[in-house]
């Protein structure tokens, strides 16, 4: 093969390759992503109960819409996927709407009342009963030398 004929294969597949792997506009990605799928999040969590937003039930559909959401404008601008303006992004919705959240998801709540009386009960009862314990010993030993 002619050297320029080489030269001119290289140049095809960079110019294929090149515009997919320096496309992205890494700013505007980031304005989009801001303006576009948190602004549909925000309005998306705002009619969901502010003591709701720890429950994975409650809000899994919409953190998954808001995962697609960068998915999908990260594929249309041919950023990478996830990046780290990604993870600043989601970063900082966490810092917003999960940052009382379990690391499981989950709400916090009391245990039911049939667990939690024996961790109260058992305790109390054991100091009680050492205490008259000391008290009927300390009496007993009074009188002897």
């Amino acid at each position: 093969m002619a050297p320029e004929c080489v030269s001119l294969l290289l140049l095809l597949m960079a110019a294929q390759v090149l515009p997919a792997a320096s496309g992205c506009d890494r700013g505007r990605y980031e304005s989009i992503i801001g303006d576009l799928c948190l602004a549909k999040f925000r309005f998306e969590m705002g009619g969901v109960d502010p003591g709701r937003w720890c429950s994975w039930t409650d809000t899994q559909e919409i953190y998954e819409g808001l995962t697609n959401c960068t998915f999908q404008v990260a594929l249309r601008m041919d950023c990478f996927w996830p990046d780290q303006v990604v993870d600043r992004f989601f970063t900082q919705v966490h810092r917003v709407y999960f940052r009382d959240c379990a690391l499981t998801g989950r709400l916090l709540h009391d245990p039911p009342v049939a667990v939690l009386a024996p961790f109260i009960a058992v305790p109390v009862l054991v100091t009680l009963l050492m205490t008259a314990l000391v008290v009927w010993r300390s009496k007993r030993t009074e009188g002897v030398l």
